[in-house]
């Protein structure tokens, strides 16, 4: 097994030769894929592990990948896009433009979601959508706009829970085993590389959405990120959250409002 000081010792790594802040991380998780990574692989020991990250390029990618990596899917807790779908673009419309930040957007889906969401609500000709993510890779695969095919049937039951009504196949074409979603979609979206651990703003958005990501943090880290989105948020913007995170406790809760059961904040203030 790995101890903390070894933890310490591989984090360190990461940021001296190649500037990967995971110090803010919450431990218990990240130590948990570290863990499951060393065991995965087969290394007999610790300065194995150790000197494979340091010295061996794509490795280090593989390592990346494994502890960042986030379980998405596509409208994913389906009620929660029935609230975006009913209550929140519709008071967007009037909007020349409307820009869309998903930060930690993984390998994608949830950026398919929301594209599909905007155009259902006919504003996604005058919408742009941003996805950031930490990942290359899982940005590669998003930016592919390719999912497996055996995914499909729980996608459609979420679509049509979130109030979709059209054929959920009509967005894409299925080949081989897998599907590729309709490039009108994609051609509203914008993908790059953003770490949420050091990089600023870089646009004034009128929905942020950062789902599942925030729980990895520990509270000092979870309050700097809120306050990055704050900064990136316009007036009357809103802010979505995963269904296990909050702005309740922090310091920019009082200029925001819930907006009904949903972890979704509008910015009043």
């Amino acid at each position: 097994m790995i101890a903390e000081a070894e933890v310490d010792i591989l984090l360190n790594d990461l940021y001296e030769l190649y500037g990967y802040d995971f110090s803010n991380y919450s431990r218990a998780s990240l130590k948990r894929r570290i863990v499951r990574l060393w065991m995965l692989d087969k290394f007999p020991s610790f300065a194995e592990f150790r000197y494979r990250v340091k010295s061996d390029a794509d490795y280090l990618k593989r390592f990346v990948e494994e502890i960042t990596v986030t379980v998405t899917e596509m409208f994913r807790d389906p009620l929660f896009y029935r609230c975006l779908r009913t209550e929140i673009l519709p008071t967007l419309t009037a909007k020349p433009f409307i820009r869309v930040w998903h930060a930690g957007c993984a390998t994608g889906e949830e950026v398919y979601s929301m594209a599909i969401l905007l155009k259902e609500s006919q504003i996604l000709h005058k919408s742009l959508l941003y996805a950031t993510d930490l990942n290359p890779t899982a940005l590669e695969k998003a930016r592919r706009g390719i999912f497996p095919l055996g995914s499909m049937k729980q996608y459609s039951e979420n679509y049509i829970e979130s109030g979709g009504i059209l054929d959920f196949s009509s967005y894409y074409t299925a080949q081989y085993g897998q599907v590729k979603f309709d490039e009108k979609l994609a051609e509203k979206m914008i993908f790059s590389t953003h770490n949420l651990v050091s990089d600023r703003s870089f646009n004034e958005f009128d929905l942020i959405m950062c789902r599942n990501v925030l729980i990895y943090f520990d509270k000092p880290l979870q309050d700097r990120v809120l306050s990055l989105f704050d900064e990136s948020l316009g007036q009357l913007g809103y802010l979505a959250l995963g269904t296990k995170e909050t702005i309740n406790f922090s310091t920019i809760k009082p200029n925001y409002k819930q907006q009904g059961k949903e972890k979704i904040w509008r910015k009043i203030a």
